[in-house]
Formats: structure tokens, sequence, C-alpha cells
């Protein structure tokens, strides 16, 4: 299946360069902290979106259970897999990226009502930093509500 690691490490890479690339460092800077993996994991739709890629995955597997059982040739059989396996990336990218898109407006957003000019991955961060990972959260919620 995917990645949640992997998931987490792309929103905050994403974040860190949105909010760092524009911020200048100076003595009135708010710095904001986010856990974007507990942002990701309560989204209102990740968990259709986790549900869906779920059944994609057994659908490739199946595919690719059959269509190495039909061939012979080792390599062919790798082939297959890899095939199956980048169609399976390239299908929870598709699904996942509005997701992130929507996680990082909910982050601009709740940035600029609490006045946060530069907001980073809450693991990078030893000490200090506003968290606003609830308030992010709850922007999605309010967010989906209305649509």
């Amino acid at each position: 299946m995917f990645s949640m690691r992997r998931i987490s490490i792309a929103l905050s890479v994403a974040l860190l360069l949105v909010f760092v690339s524009g911020a200048v460092a100076s003595a009135n800077e708010k710095i904001g902290v986010i856990d974007s993996q507990k942002i990701i994991f309560q989204h209102p739709k990740f968990e259709g979106v986790t549900k869906r890629l779920q059944q994609i995955s057994r659908t490739k597997e199946n595919e690719m259970k059959l269509a190495v059982d039909k061939e012979p040739d080792q390599n062919k059989k790798a082939q297959i897999f890899n095939a199956k396996r980048n169609e399976l990336a390239q299908e929870e990218q598709k699904l996942m990226q509005p997701i992130f898109k929507e996680a990082e407006l909910a982050v601009r957003t709740v940035a600029k009502v609490k006045k946060v000019t530069v907001v980073i991955e809450k693991s990078a961060v030893y000490f200090g930093g506003i968290d606003i990972t609830d308030d992010v959260i709850q922007e999605l919620k309010k967010n989906a509500a209305r649509k």
C-alpha cells in the first residue's frame, strides 16, 4: 500500500517550501508548528481515500497475479510486478493530491488568522513555536461541512 511516512514527509516539505521561501527572518516572526501526519489522518476525506486505495491495491494485486501466473519468463514477471506497483503509486498520488492541497490551504488560512509567518513540522522543532495542528484540522472539517 502507500507509506504514511512518505506522505507526511511530502506534506512537510511542501509546507516548508511554501512558508519558508517567502519568509524573511526577523524579530517579529511568529513560528507555528504542525503535526502533518495527524492533519492528514484526521482529514475528513482520508478514510474514504484509504478505503478506495485498498480496493485499488487488491485489484492491482489480482491483475498482477493473473498476469504473472500466465508468464513463464522471470524477467517479464518482474516487469509486470513493477508496472502494477507503479500504477498503484500513480493512483495513490492522484487520490491523495487533493487532500494535500486542502491541508496546505487550511494551514495557510490558520496561519494568516493567527498571524503566524512561518510554519514548520512539529517533529523538526526542539522547543517553542505555536502548535496550530488542531486549528488546521478544525478548518478542514469546517470546509468539508460547507461542501
